[in-house]
Formats: structure tokens, C-alpha cells, sequence
């Protein structure tokens, strides 16, 4: 079982809580630390059960609060090697702990893999978990769909998938035009079309929750996506992570059908900075 929320979801602060009953883990730390422990506290969360920050990749909206959370908590950080070599030093209190694509790493009862994706980042990473046979990712900031994410999707009973702009609305709208093209250049946002075009596809029989995440304020609508998804979802509950509060803690079961094909092996020796 695992218990997951976004604590906020969008341009203005990415921070995504997975976990059990004994151990969790952040994804991103893009909110203040007051205001990440506030909306941990709203939903009845202790930050005592954080084992670990993995950090997607450098952009502000992904590590503001990273500091301020280290230094107070005394978490420990993962990253890539070249994340935090060429990004991260500074905003960190200690040393960190490299991961690498498609290794998992156990903390407690969690298994974590992390993998590359296609983002104007050093070097960005989308991340699994899995606690016993159920598995949930955490897929945003992606400039396209790739082989690997179509792979880790299809494992999944839960993900938070970014769905960040719709089409039209980014080509007629009033970001300048060097912008529009880095959102949709392949190494920055993920649109609505291709969100669902993977949802489609690769969505597991087995998934039961999808959390729509990373939506622009300009050029995005949650009612424009949910409409777009819903034909779509069948026995999967849709939700949007919010760019201004947290969602619900949704549980997630492993019901009848599992993800039986991904099969974290334990990794015997972590890796230091």
C-alpha cells in the first residue's frame, strides 16, 4: 500500500509526498519548508517518517525549499552526480547520495528507480516506488514521451503525469514566441494531447488513480483536461494536482491485478558524493 499526495503542482512549486505506514519519501522540495510542513500537517503527515528528498532536477520550482528543509530535518538528498555537481552544491546542507537510471535504491520498506527524461536540465530524472505490489511514479517536466517512460507508466497502479498545456491555448496566447517554442521544443512540457496519447496507450489495466499534474496557469484549464480525460479513464479516478494547495491523500491497493513486472532488485551499497 502506499499513501500519496502532491503537496503543490505547477510552476510556482513542485513538491510530491509518497509513503507507507512506516517510511516516505519527497519527490522535489519546491515549497518553503513552512509551507511543505504546513500542508503535511492538514493531511495528517509527519515529516519524522521522510527518509529522503530525491530531486528531479535543478530548476527552482523543484529545490527553493530544499535548504531550508535539509538544515532544519537534517534529510538526507538524492540527486544525480551531475545535478548536484553542477546545480545543486549550496543548497544543500551535506553531502548527497547519487542515484542512477534504472537502479533501485531501498530506504526502509521503499524501493525508489529513478530514470532519464527529456527536460532543458544538467540531468532530469522521473522516479518509481514501489511499497510490496504497489507501484506509483511521478512523471513531470517532460519534454516528450519516451521509450523509458512509456516502460515505468504501464508498471504503475498511480501516477502523478504531467499535462502541462493545451495546444491551441499556448499558440494563442501571450507567452513571446522564444517561450512557446521551449515548452513545446521536445525538452520542455508535456501537452495535454501527448498526456493522454501515453495515458491511452500504456495505461495498466491495474491503474487506479491519476493525478494530472504541472498545469500551466496561462495556458491550461483543469476543466479543458478533465473533459479531455474522462472519456478515457474507465475505472481510473482523475484528479488534478493543484499549483496552489495539496490534493487528498489518495491510498493506493495492489486490488486483483498487480504490476508484476517490475521487480526492484536491492542495491547492497549506496554511492556518496
Amino acid at each position: 500500500m502506499l499513501y500519496i499526495t502532491s503537496l503543490n503542482s505547477g510552476s510556482n512549486g513542485n513538491c510530491y509526498y509518497l509513503g507507507n505506514d512506516e517510511d516516505a519519501i519527497l519527490v522535489d522540495a519546491g515549497l518553503s519548508c513552512r509551507e511543505t510542513l504546513k500542508r503535511m500537517q492538514q493531511l495528517g503527515l509527519s515529516i519524522d517518517k521522510v527518509r529522503a528528498i530525491f530531486i528531479s532536477h535543478e530548476h527552482t520550482d523543484h529545490i527553493k525549499g530544499l535548504l531550508s528543509l535539509t538544515n532544519q530535518f537534517n534529510i538526507p538528498v538524492y540527486c544525480s552526480p551531475k545535478t548536484h555537481l553542477g546545480a545543486l552544491q549550496g543548497h544543500i546542507r551535506s553531502e548527497a547520495i547519487y542515484f542512477y537510471p534504472g537502479c533501485p535504491l531501498w530506504l526502509g520498506s521503499l524501493s525508489i528507480t529513478a530514470f532519464k527524461k527529456f527536460h532543458d536540465a544538467v540531468e532530469p530524472h522521473s522516479f518509481i516506488i514501489q511499497s510490496g505490489e504497489v507501484c506509483a511514479g511521478v512523471f513531470t517536466d517532460l519534454g516528450r514521451c519516451c521509450t523509458e517512460l512509456k516502460k515505468y507508466f504501464a508498471l504503475c497502479h498511480a501516477a502523478f503525469l504531467e499535462a502541462n498545456y493545451d495546444i491551441d491555448m499556448l499558440e494563442n496566447g501571450r507567452y513571446p514566441w522564444f517561450l512557446k517554442n521551449r515548452i513545446r521544443g521536445g525538452l520542455g512540457h508535456l501537452s495535454n494531447k501527448e498526456a493522454l496519447e501515453l495515458f491511452r496507450s500504456c495505461k495498466p489495466e491495474f491503474m487506479t488513480h491519476l493525478l494530472l499534474s504541472h498545469l500551466s496557469a496561462d495556458n491550461n484549464c483543469p476543466e479543458l483536461i478533465l473533459n479531455t480525460f474522462l472519456p478515457y479513464a474507465q475505472k481510473t479516478k482523475i484528479s488534478i494536482a493543484g499549483r496552489h494547495a495539496a490534493t487528498p491523500l489518495f491510498t493506493i491497493k495492489p486490488g486483483q491485478s498487480k504490476a508484476s513486472r517490475f521487480v526492484p532488485i536491492p542495491v547492497q551499497m549506496q554511492l556518496w558524493a
